[in-house]
């Protein structure tokens, strides 16, 4: 069964195929012009959505079930957010809520147009924008969801942007994926795979069971890491696995962060509240640029347990400064081959600040 209503708005403005025009959804398919939702979940036998190529324009949409059978989405064209941040009441794109069996396929794009929209009125030179979306991928509650060949492109320049951002779910599997970014498997540019920031509100739920593996992180700020911010509120994160990770030319390879305090909005005298336990980084390897190769900087009230660094073999690679690693409240288990020792050196009273 070929679905056909789609999309909740009034218009899709299509260009391609040699001429253009628009397509009203309302009067073709009878879609609702509520910018809300229109997604037929009726069918009891499977259904596929088809968007083929082309250029297509959407405000927002919300795929709202549950369905009563799978549901595919293939997307073959290219998908455009508006370029006026004012299209946006609220930071969200297109959301699937509540949906079972569902797969979206078809190697098209969805082209959030923030180049373009950081350039208006109000945008630019700010980190944030009203409503805009940061994150391009945001999973949130979810359950046995895999990305997969799944790309994302942003400008070196553009601010604040996350790319796949995690949290509340479980069964998550990220594989074979390409992110480019100016804020964040081959990574880079950007800030390399995080686990955090945690524990900034109140309720957030414990992190744990999370295996990151066979990555290659280029030109990235950072290569893996746990940050928790100091002061804040309790929680706990463990069982973290970090594992056959390539790193080429990244700033800090392997890194624990407690004392997170991005824009100095932070007391560094404050300690985290979230206990790390049951951590392992094994086979990093590949070059670094900064001094610190291995940064791991626990809290002060709940020392960093069980933390495990096996077979480092990273290079310095930076213009100036002797290699180091700085350490603070944990004793590594410290196995195989390292060509780079990991916490030999106290910490300084002011750690080099992470992004």
């Amino acid at each position: 069964m070929l679905i056909l209503v789609l999309l909740s708005i009034s218009s899709v403005e299509v260009q391609g195929g040699g001429g253009g025009g628009v397509i009203d959804v309302v009067a073709k398919f009878g879609a609702k012009a509520d910018q809300k939702t229109d997604l037929t979940c009726a069918s009891t036998s499977p259904s596929k959505i088809v968007i083929p190529k082309g250029i297509y324009f959407l405000s927002t949409a919300t795929f709202d079930g549950p369905c009563k059978a799978p549901i595919e989405l293939q997307v073959q064209g290219t998908v455009k957010a508006p370029a006026d941040p004012g299209a946006f009441k609220e930071p969200k794109w297109i959301a699937f809520n509540r949906i079972e069996n569902f797969k979206l396929s078809g190697g098209g794009v969805f082209d959030g147009q923030g180049t373009t929209a950081y350039k208006k009125e109000g945008c630019k030179g700010h980190d944030y924008c009203g409503s805009l979306p940061i994150f391009q991928a945001n999973v949130l509650g979810c359950k046995n969801i895999t990305f997969e060949h799944f790309t994302v492109s942003v400008p070196d320049e553009s601010p604040n942007t996350d790319g796949i951002h995690i949290g509340r779910s479980d069964g998550v599997n990220v594989l074979n994926l390409e992110i480019k970014f100016g804020d964040d498997l081959t990574c880079g540019p950007g800030h390399g795979i995080s686990i955090g920031s945690l524990r900034l509100f109140k309720n957030e739920e414990p992190v744990e069971g999370v295996a990151v593996k066979n990555c290659t992180m280029t030109n990235t700020s950072n290569g893996v890491r746990i940050k928790t911010w100091p002061g804040a509120e309790p929680g706990t994160c463990s069982n973290i696995h970090f594992e056959h990770i390539t790193v080429t030319n990244v700033s800090f390879p392997i890194i624990i962060d407690q004392k997170y305090y991005p824009w100095n909005k932070c007391k560094i005298n404050e300690e985290s509240k979230v206990k790390l336990s049951n951590i392992s980084f094994k086979n990093i390897h590949g070059t670094f640029a900064r001094p610190e190769a291995v940064k791991i900087i626990c809290s002060a009230t709940l020392p960093c347990e069980n933390v495990e660094l096996t077979d480092i073999e990273i290079t310095h690679n930076g213009p100036t400064g002797t290699a180091v690693s700085q350490c603070s409240n944990v004793k590594p288990k410290v196995r195989g081959k390292q060509n780079r020792a990991a916490c030999f050196a106290p910490i300084p009273a002011k750690p080099t600040p992470t992004v």
